[in-house]
């Protein structure tokens, strides 16, 4: 029995190699991969809140719950970064036909200027990287994240719903 966070049960050999190497793996690419985003999104004038709001909203227009539903943060989070997006006119509220005390969180042609920018610069930097990894390898942790995403369904009850 292994228990949430990468820890292990007492007695659990298994558990506490696997944890461990898990955690330590996850505490790496945790923090590469957020430096990383900070960095696009950086040279493109974002950050990365601001750019992963943009795209929550790039196929169609949200409320800041919604956002904050499909991006799996806090209300309050996504409210400061679309304030933030409105201030510097990447983003704008719009009237929501549903609800009159939720607008809707709508991109501006600047803001998809922006995000289309900041999208090019991660797909070069997505060439170079998947460069030096082979298919093979590209698909067994494709397959390992889908495994993990349903575990994580599973767990928290909502099946099918990322």
């Amino acid at each position: 029995m292994r228990l949430l966070g990468g820890g292990a049960a007492p007695g659990d050999v298994r558990g506490a190699e696997l944890g461990g190497e898990r955690e330590q793996s996850r505490a790496l690419s945790h923090g590469a991969l957020r430096r990383l985003g900070e960095e696009t999104a950086g040279a493109e004038g974002l950050t990365q809140a601001r750019w992963q709001v943009l795209s929550a909203v790039s196929e169609e227009p949200l409320t800041v719950p919604q956002a904050a539903r499909r991006l799996g943060v806090s209300r309050q989070n996504i409210q400061r970064v679309a304030n933030d997006l409105v201030a510097l006119q990447l983003a704008a509220l719009a009237p929501n036909p549903d609800h009159r005390g939720s607008p809707l969180l709508t991109m501006t042609s600047r803001g998809q200027e922006s995000l289309a920018r900041v999208t090019a610069r991660a797909e070069d930097i997505h060439r170079t990287l998947f460069a030096a990894i082979s298919d093979e390898e590209i698909r067994a942790t494709r397959a390992s994240l889908r495994r993990l995403l349903t575990e994580l369904d599973r767990h928290e009850g909502t099946t099918g719903k990322r």
